[in-house]
């Protein structure tokens, strides 16, 4: 160090420390300057900060990973420190309906059984769902519900009419589908029975809709009282009734060939609905 007057084993240079720096010895070759620095580290953590993953607590300088505490989430830190996402072999416990433990060679799934139906799964199979509570549901049971209806009316001695299915009067009834969840087939079985009186000669026919079910003529010398037949059909009257939806069914009761006085005095009306949804 010429410049400062450095000989002769001594050096004239002055040497101060300034902030965090430390200054020791006389500059002689025996006792040399050291300076020494060191930072403390509450200001080195005004120079650090948290990004995406880390913790940072500025107060104690620790820094840590940060775990998402989001459903789902696997990671933990484990025994020796690190972080671990733990394998779900062996830790997985099935219940009815399910099997395996969720490792590679025994995944988690369904405890399913063969097909025992000829016709095929992918096309013939139902669904499974899934509710609002998250419990696994079956397609709806089917319903199968059945209704009787039925009406007596009387009247004052009205002419069978001559020409021959005549509507004598009718019947309605309404019928609901009682399932909210599939369209149902409707199966009724309709009786109509028309009392007559033919007195002699007279003759007289009687039925449903367009179809003659009775026809009788009296052919002996005193009035026939109380002529009656019970026809019976049975009607598929729908196979698409939506759920909820009400389908009005009439039935009427019919006559007609009326001669040689022949009259009604009674009709029974009764309506049998078989409701079914599958």
């Amino acid at each position: 160090m010429a410049r400062c007057g450095c000989a002769g084993g001594s050096c004239n240079c002055a040497v101060q420390a300034g902030t965090n720096v430390s200054v020791s010895g006389s500059g002689s070759a025996a006792n040399p300057y050291v300076i020494s620095s060191e930072v403390p580290c509450a200001d080195v953590r005004a120079c650090l900060s948290a990004g995406p993953g880390i913790n940072l607590d500025q107060a104690t300088g620790q820094i840590s990973a940060h775990l998402s505490g989001q459903a789902g989430n696997n990671v933990v830190v484990g025994p020796d420190g690190g972080l671990l996402v733990p394998t779900a072999g062996g830790q997985v416990v099935t219940g009815c309906g399910l099997t395996g433990n969720g490792s590679a060679s025994a995944p988690v799934k369904g405890n399913t059984q063969a097909w025992p139906y000829p016709c095929s799964v992918d096309t013939a199979g139902g669904g499974v769902y899934c509710d609002s509570q998250g419990r696994l549901r079956s397609e709806p049971r089917g319903k199968i519900s059945f209704a009787t209806y039925s009406d007596n009316r009387d009247y004052n001695d009205i002419a069978v009419p001559a020409a021959q299915n005549t509507v004598l009067d009718t019947f309605t009834v309404n019928v609901t589908n009682p399932d909210t969840c599939r369209p149902a087939m409707v199966i009724t079985e309709r009786e109509v029975d028309v009392y007559m009186v033919l007195p002699a000669g007279a003759a007289g026919g009687t039925g449903q809709q367009s179809d003659e079910m009775f026809y009788m003529k009296n052919t002996g010398t005193t009035s026939m009282v109380g002529v009656h037949a019970q026809s019976c059909k049975v009607l598929a009257d729908t196979s698409n009734l939506v759920p909820g939806a009400t389908l009005p069914i009439t039935l009427s009761a019919t006559g007609g060939r009326g001669a040689g006085g022949a009259y009604y005095y009674s009709v029974t009306f009764i309506l049998r609905a078989l409701i079914i949804s599958l």
